[in-house]
């Protein structure tokens, strides 16, 4: 995680920026007053909500809850993959 303040971020904004989308980094903005700002990729951020709305289902995280604990047990399969061929499905 990276941390700057105001003035900094307003003279080097490219290379945050870069450093933001590139390496996705999470950069806290420090401003007077505890008005801190956090930026993060628009990729970063689209996760974080994603995961929101699937771990926000009691159902879905369950069942992933469930599948972790079987991966962690070894209880898991090794399947190949068949391909199917276009309008056999």
């Amino acid at each position: 995680m990276l941390a700057t303040n105001y003035s900094d971020l307003r003279g080097n904004l490219k290379s945050y920026l870069d450093r933001v989308s590139d390496n996705y980094e999470t950069l806290i903005v420090t401003r007077k007053g505890d008005r801190n700002v956090v930026m993060m990729s628009e990729e970063s951020y689209e996760n974080i909500l994603e995961n929101m709305h699937v771990l926000g289902n009691k159902e879905n995280y369950d069942w992933l809850m469930e599948s972790k604990s079987q991966l962690e047990s070894g209880l898991t399969e090794m399947h190949d993959l068949v391909e199917v061929p276009d309008g056999e499905e």
